[in-house]
């Protein structure tokens, strides 16, 4: 099963210079039985998208946490066996957590598929949209249109020997 795993780049620094992600438990993303119930789709490729989106938006939130971090937001893609990442069956209704899972135990960041990262140029849009993102969970409509201009940036995909180059 491929989860997708919301760091930061400070984060991924420190899984880099610790070979792994962690420590466990942590929160991730994949494509859950309610993830397909709510996209409505048998394309596993746009399930995964919507994954990697879910993910994405979990590290909007940790940047949005952390004043001093990167305004990129971060996306580890790893492959875990089956049984490995368990989503919560009371949660299977909340939209808020469509996708989420828990897995137990640090993941080795050689088992690493791929990272995804913002471009350099969605830093500023990535930045209001942290700066934005309690108001849009109050329901403010112009601060949830700020929100989705960071949604609209497209993380680019590096392989795990990307990885000095982007923390670097």
């Amino acid at each position: 099963m491929r989860v997708y795993v919301p760091l930061t780049l400070s984060g991924l620094a420190v899984a880099h210079g610790a070979g792994e992600i962690g420590p466990g438990p942590l929160t991730a993303y994949a494509v859950t039985p309610s993830l397909r119930e709510w996209y409505v789709s048998d394309d596993i490729e746009e399930l995964e998208y919507a994954a990697l989106n879910r993910a994405a938006s979990a590290s909007l939130r940790l940047i949005a946490g952390r004043p001093d971090e990167t305004r990129r937001r971060v996306v580890v893609a790893v492959d875990v066996p089956d049984g490995a990442a368990v989503a919560d069956p009371d949660q299977a209704l909340d939209v808020s957590s469509l996708g989420e899972v828990r897995i137990a135990q640090a993941l080795a960041l050689s088992k690493a598929a791929a990272v995804h990262v913002d471009a350099d140029d969605a830093e500023k849009d990535v930045a209001a949209a942290a700066a934005a993102l309690g108001a849009a969970d109050l329901g403010d409509d112009d601060a949830r249109f700020t929100v989705d201009g960071a949604e609209d940036h497209e993380l680019l995909w590096f392989g795990i020997q990307e990885i000095p180059g982007l923390i670097g």
